[in-house]
């Protein structure tokens, strides 16, 4: 395994950037993925150990910075994991030979990979349809307006409003969407566990295929307090997770 580090995908802030984890293989699928903070907080170093997890198993993992609060503002996240999307999807053929790829993110950034897949048009600006990946992993994201695009507005942050800046309120516009991992922890934050139940029940009900749907609960766990916990062999819990994935569906086995 390689790393990478601080390639810029653009150039108007500092933290448009990403990291690399190469595989030791010239051939490889790709996971792009975004760290969580609330989008207030947070660095693409968090995710390092499911990172490189990963590709020491043979999937190139690539981990993105975007702008945040307060130097960003509703959809700049968006519009900036979009244009990561699009410069890894556009030049992962210089570092090998790409077979798949994949988006997906923890808390924030599991918002943020919601977004890309079911609001067509952040991807679409790029000439990239959601349907090009092969699968999305949201663990612990938020489905409803994000608490901080709330306070954004100027509202309570626990309040649940499903509009153009939910991903709920998207559902029905890609049916067709690649398969997903969907995480959320047993004891997640307030209102994320029932407010994952109601996503999932919300694809079923705009008959979303359930075999393409995977939901794992993390029992006796908090928010995201897996992301960088290994088990007893010391590999990462949520690499594993993720991994199994990645390599399903690269096998073509069910979910």
């Amino acid at each position: 395994m390689r790393i990478i580090r601080d390639i810029r995908y653009k150039e108007e802030h500092p933290r448009q950037a990403l990291d690399i984890y190469l595989p030791d293989t010239d051939v490889f699928s790709t996971l792009i993925y975004m760290h969580g903070g609330g989008l207030e907080g947070g660095d693409k170093a968090d995710t390092y150990i499911p990172m490189s997890y990963l590709a020491q198993n043979g999937i190139a993992a690539v981990s993105i910075n975007y702008r945040i609060y307060p130097d960003a503002s509703y959809p700049q996240f968006i519009d900036d994991s979009a244009s990561a999307v699009s410069w890894v999807y556009h030049n992962m053929k210089n570092y090998g030979t790409c077979r798949h790829f994949f988006v997906g993110g923890s808390s924030a950034g599991g918002y943020l990979s919601m977004m890309l897949c079911f609001d067509k048009r952040y991807l679409n600006k790029h000439g990239i349809s959601p349907e090009d990946m092969s699968g999305y992993i949201f663990d612990a994201g938020q489905p409803t307006v994000h608490f901080n695009v709330l306070r954004e507005r100027g509202l309570d942050s626990r309040r649940v409003i499903i509009d153009e800046a939910a991903p709920l309120y998207h559902v029905e516009e890609n049916a067709n969407a690649a398969p997903m991992l969907i995480i959320v922890a047993e004891h997640d934050l307030e209102n994320r566990y029932e407010q994952t139940m109601l996503f999932t029940s919300t694809l079923k009900h705009f008959n979303y295929p359930q075999s393409k749907v995977k939901l794992i609960v993390m029992k006796d766990k908090t928010h995201c307090q897996y992301g960088d916990e290994v088990d007893a062999d010391g590999n990462s819990v949520l690499g594993c997770i993720i991994n199994d994935f990645i390599h399903g569906i690269e096998k073509g086995n069910s979910l």
